[in-house]
């Protein structure tokens, strides 16, 4: 038994506070992730998610050249990413995907401005690994407060929208006959969007931040037609997913005599396309009736919604 512990758990591996910083801030980013892609993937919105995570490497790159942590910029130019898009047109899906577009090439322009800036002043040592691939073991304890707050904001505006974002998702046309305010609940989804694409370019990096985001939620509405179950499956699989992925990496610098180590972000997707790819491997009526994620999620609510 106690070689099987050595084989898993390199030595310091509980006792390192560089760990416990990055499984705390892990968890909260993974569980902020996986509520808000539940509702990502139901709505359609990946391609969103994905350019609003090339806004926030912008805006993480322009903090590290100034000066600060990369957690302001992710999310602070993540919600105006956000804003802009809604202004363009996220209303229709014609409208959505112009926006994302012009945002997106806008986001990856600026990305390379300030990481090239960033690198040829100096001002941070290894900027382009923090932005594009993730810090979570080099993120100081005190982000924790700061994360937790954002997450828990973004937690708070889901859940007050929670039953209109629902309907909003499954039919925009319902909720519009119903008095849903459509427009004002896309603005707190995109939003909450933002927010959780900035936290979790934290984790993994600008670059692969949509794994955290969609990966959790699309596996979990490949297990369950039940949205309140998705939620709760997607944060298992997001939170287990990323401390699995911080162990492995841990264990990583260890691997050969380089002790160089691999990223966090590569473990914690690697795990995520795992779980994805088993998720559907359900066998016959179950596996066919959950190829598209969304859509059995999406018709099982219609039906229980209340007249």
């Amino acid at each position: 038994m106690h070689h099987i512990y050595t084989a898993i758990f390199e030595p310091g591996f509980f006792a390192s506070s560089q760990v416990h910083i990055a499984a705390a801030l892990g968890a909260v980013v993974a569980i902020v992730c996986a509520v808000t892609g539940v509702f990502t993937v139901m709505r359609g919105q990946s391609f969103a998610s994905h350019a609003l995570g090339d806004v926030s490497a912008a805006g993480g790159s322009a903090a590290l050249l100034i000066g600060l942590s990369p957690v302001p910029g992710f999310v602070g130019l993540g919600i105006a990413g956000a804003a802009v898009m809604d202004m363009i047109g996220v209303r229709r899906l014609r409208g959505r995907d112009l926006a994302t577009g012009v945002v997106l090439g806008a986001a990856i322009g600026l990305s390379a401005l300030f990481l090239y800036l960033t690198s040829v002043t100096g001002a941070t040592t290894g900027a382009v690994q923090q932005v594009l691939f993730g810090s979570i073991f080099t993120t100081a304890s005190g982000t924790i407060p700061a994360v937790a707050v954002l997450g828990g904001i973004s937690l708070a505006s889901l859940a007050v929208t929670g039953r209109p974002l629902l309907l909003s998702s499954v039919s925009p046309d319902m909720a519009v006959a119903r008095g849903v305010p459509v427009r004002l609940v896309g603005v707190v989804y995109m939003l909450a969007l933002a927010v959780s694409v900035g936290l979790s370019a934290l984790a993994t990096g600008a670059i692969l931040s949509t794994a955290l985001l969609i990966g959790p939620a699309a596996s979990a509405l490949r297990l369950t037609t039940r949205v309140s179950w998705a939620l709760g499956l997607a944060c298992v699989i997001g939170v287990l997913a990323t401390w699995l992925g911080i162990l492995l990496a841990y264990d990583s610098y260890y691997w050969g005599s380089s002790h160089a180590g691999l990223p966090v972000s590569f473990f914690i997707v690697a795990v995520i396309f795992v779980t994805y790819l088993a998720a559907g491997l359900r066998p016959g009526r179950a596996r066919a009736r959950n190829t598209e994620p969304a859509g059995p999620a999406i018709t099982v609510q219609r039906e229980k919604l209340p007249a």
